[in-house]
């Protein structure tokens, strides 16, 4: 079995060639860092995933975590000397400034590298995905105080982070949180809180692969009435520690786990804040906490954490995606099957027209989804650190409008090309022999994780489109019609781009019309159809930014023409759909 995760050349065009590190490194912020240390990063992180991460990928998802008679949550032992690797190399603090330990590594670095490690295990690797978007949030809108307590102990790996959200009753619907939080003064983390209540579905919520973790939790503060506050207004954020600064047991209680069909490496909790049964600290119940940032600000805040473990999700599925591929094509090279001559020997599997359609389609999907992603990350580093306030603000809308693309394209393709991976290998596909098959159940859970497909057609339709009136789509508008104008011999693929685009254009001056009809039946499909687009564009401009005479180059033509040719009518069906009358369906 094949260990290449993601091909070392494939990402080193991606990042130079195609979205321009170098003018990236250039900045003050990067000033320590260059190519070198950069390939150097990379390497690392691809060894210590094939070293730490990737062995105990199937061992993982045999032996799934569980719950002692004492309540404790016991997770696969393999995986702790993994995440205690991991974080000692530095790569949960590799983003963060030097005054946090930290190397102020830019995100299309740091996601590339994180790319390695999902590759091997996305299980294990959801571990440290969450703890660094737990530490940013912390460090963004933490005291200093807080920042001290909470941030370095993730960073080197002492603490695991996790984000709870969820409740029984209120999954997407966040302004159904009941979980509260009672007043309890003033220390020296600030406002101190006690809370009540349940969460559901948290990843990481409990183990014994750190020391301790820390939990972000939505919960709402009563009004002097006693009563909870409506809506998500009312929502306020705390850091809630597994173990109190002294270290004192919490009042957290862990009700139950969450057996799932993939990522089984990664606990998933049904967690009761504030239970009083086992831990009550200083005698009393309720889960001692802290606000985080300004009371009712508290999903605004959250938002921080939830966009940035979109695009993680994404990257999740481009790389489940990637490596599916990888084993496929080591598959049909070597499995022999069928003749191309009647009366010559076995051929290759790889050499019959529909597997190589095959697995011409899954490399299309997948390395579609990584460009994705990586693209984003270019946009992160361009509002945080790009050279004028105009262009940070140019990156953070263009960002914004691409987020749920980058989350929902990713994850549902990545699908797809995980199912094709399956196909390749035949009856053996889903069979527990062959990595395609948890590679496939793995990816499943992607299109749900961080706001499911539907909610996050919902957002790009409702929110980005409808209500922020597009904002970014105009600098797409002049990217595609520059990489256009650049398509010489590739001009018939660039009409057809053309051709896309513009039709998507009539939906944006319709969208009054789409506004007064049923337009989340809609939502879905137009997000689909525009993250065709958006993939058609770029692998059509990596395509002319790689070198035609190397073996490379021509592959990126031929994946453009395939995709534009054969996957990107797509976004003609939806955004028909978008343009005409709704489609009834059946009530239930």
């Amino acid at each position: 079995m094949t260990d290449q995760l993601l091909p070392e050349g494939l990402v080193d065009f991606l990042l130079f060639d195609w979205l321009g590190l170098d003018e990236v490194l250039a900045r003050p912020e990067h000033a320590d860092l260059d190519r070198v240390a950069v390939g150097a990063f990379l390497s690392l992180a691809d060894r210590m995933a094939k070293e730490h991460f990737l062995p105990h990928y199937k061992t993982a998802d045999r032996e799934e975590p569980y719950l002692t008679q004492d309540g404790e949550v016991r997770a696969l032992q393999a995986i702790a000397p993994a995440l205690k690797a991991h974080a000692e190399a530095g790569f949960v603090a590799a983003p963060f400034p030097e005054k946090l330990g930290g190397l102020g590594l830019p995100e299309l670095v740091q996601l590339a590298a994180s790319g390695s490690f999902m590759a091997a295990n996305v299980a294990s690797a959801g571990y440290p995905m969450l703890t660094l978007g737990n530490a940013r949030l912390m460090a963004r809108y933490g005291t200093e105080a807080q920042i001290a307590a909470f941030v370095p102990k993730q960073l080197d790996g002492t603490a695991c982070g996790t984000m709870c959200l969820s409740e029984p009753q209120a999954g997407s619907s966040l302004a159904d949180v009941r979980t509260r939080a009672e007043p309890e003064g003033e220390d020296d983390l600030g406002a101190r809180y006690r809370l009540t209540g349940t969460k559901m579905w948290i990843s990481g919520g409990d183990h014994d692969l750190s020391e301790t973790i820390h939990h972000l939790v939505l919960a709402k503060i009563p009004g002097p009435d006693g009563k909870l506050p409506e809506g998500t207004r009312g929502l306020s954020l705390f850091v809630v520690p597994k173990h109190l600064p002294g270290g004192e047991r919490n009042d957290i209680a862990v009700a139950g786990l969450n057996h799932k069909m993939g990522y089984r490496g990664t606990t998933n909790c049904l967690l009761n804040f504030g239970e009083g049964t086992r831990f009550a600290p200083g005698g009393k119940a309720g889960a001692v906490g802290w606000l985080v940032g300004e009371a009712g600000q508290g999903l605004a805040i959250m938002f921080h954490m939830m966009n940035e473990a979109r695009i993680g999700v994404g990257l999740g599925a481009a790389a489940l995606a990637m490596r599916s591929h990888a084993v496929s094509v080591e598959y049909a090279r070597t499995r022999l099957q069928g003749r191309s001559d009647p009366k010559g020997a076995p051929v290759p599997i790889a050499a019959h027209a529909d597997v190589a359609r095959m697995l011409t389609r899954q490399k299309a999907l997948a390395e579609g989804a990584l460009s994705l992603i990586l693209f984003c990350a270019r946009l992160v580093d361009d509002r945080n650190s790009a050279p004028t306030p105009e262009a940070r603000r140019a990156a953070d809308a263009l960002l914004g409008l691409l987020t749920p693309a980058a989350k929902t394209w990713s994850s549902e393709q990545g699908l797809e090309a995980c199912a094709i991976g399956i196909q390749v290998h035949g009856g053996y596909g889903y069979t527990r022999d062959f990595d395609v098959e948890q590679l496939y159940r793995d990816q499943r859970l992607n299109p749900i994780h961080e706001g499911t497909t539907g909610i996050q057609g919902i957002d790009f339709l409702g929110r980005k489109l409808m209500k922020e009136q597009g904002a970014g789509l105009d600098q797409l508008d002049a990217r595609i019609a520059a990489t256009v104008a650049a398509a010489g011999e590739l001009a018939p693929e660039a009409a057809l781009l053309q051709a896309a685009w513009a039709r998507f254009g009539e939906v944006r001056t319709a969208l009054p019309q789409i506004a007064r009809g049923n337009w989340q039946g809609v939502a879905t499909d137009l997000l689909d159809g525009f993250g065709q687009v958006l993939v058609g564009w770029m692998l059509l401009d990596q395509a002319l930014k790689a070198d035609p005479t190397t073996e490379f180059g021509q592959e990126r033509r031929t994946l453009a023409r395939f995709f534009l040719g054969s996957e990107l009518p797509r976004a003609e069906r939806a955004f028909a759909l978008a343009l005409s009358a709704p489609v009834p369906v059946l009530a239930f």
